[in-house]
């Protein structure tokens, strides 16, 4: 680890790949890509900017861009030329991993919450239909004894007012 820029250029090498090809491809300064091969750490932009560097560098080179870019955070810590910037900003993309970490999980919670949202619609439907059915058979009944023709009389004296006696003829 102590010679990250030496394997990192040997490996380019082997490629046959040349800075200004990664420069073309990456629009990265070829002072950068020089800086990071001979481990100048300072000479190159500081924070975040550093692994993109690094993760650009690998990518057209072919090489595993996670693996070199933790290669490269442990030779940059080992190496001492550390700031209290980078420390900062290491940080803050520490955080900003962990978030987008937390936000792989919303899909399983949009997929919930879309369940719901067809579980209250079928269920909206069902009632609808049944609602419907009711209704329909409703309209059909007859409400009124007269709509049906029934006639209603009744025979003697009305004495017994609690108990009438209707007659259905």
């Amino acid at each position: 680890m102590d010679h990250f820029g030496e394997e990192l250029k040997k490996e380019r090498e082997s490629r046959g790949i040349a800075l200004q090809q990664i420069t073309d491809a990456t629009k990265i300064s070829s002072r950068h890509l020089v800086a990071l091969e001979h481990d100048e750490f300072r000479a190159l932009p500081g924070g975040v900017f550093n692994k993109g560097i690094v993760r650009g560098y690998a990518r057209v080179v072919g090489l595993d861009e996670d693996v070199w870019v933790d290669r490269y955070m442990s030779a940059y810590r080992q190496s001492g030329n550390v700031c209290d910037d980078d420390v900062s900003w290491f940080a803050f993309a520490e955080n900003v991993s962990r978030a987008r970490n937390a936000e792989r999980d919303r899909p399983a919670e949009r997929l919930r919450w879309a369940g719901v949202f067809v579980l209250l619609t079928a269920l909206a439907v069902v009632a609808y239909f049944v609602y419907g059915y009711v209704h329909k058979r409703m309209l059909d009944m007859p409400v009124h004894a007269a709509e049906q023709g029934i006639s209603m009389s009744v025979d003697g004296p009305l004495h017994d007012l609690d108990s009438p006696v209707l007659l259905l003829s």
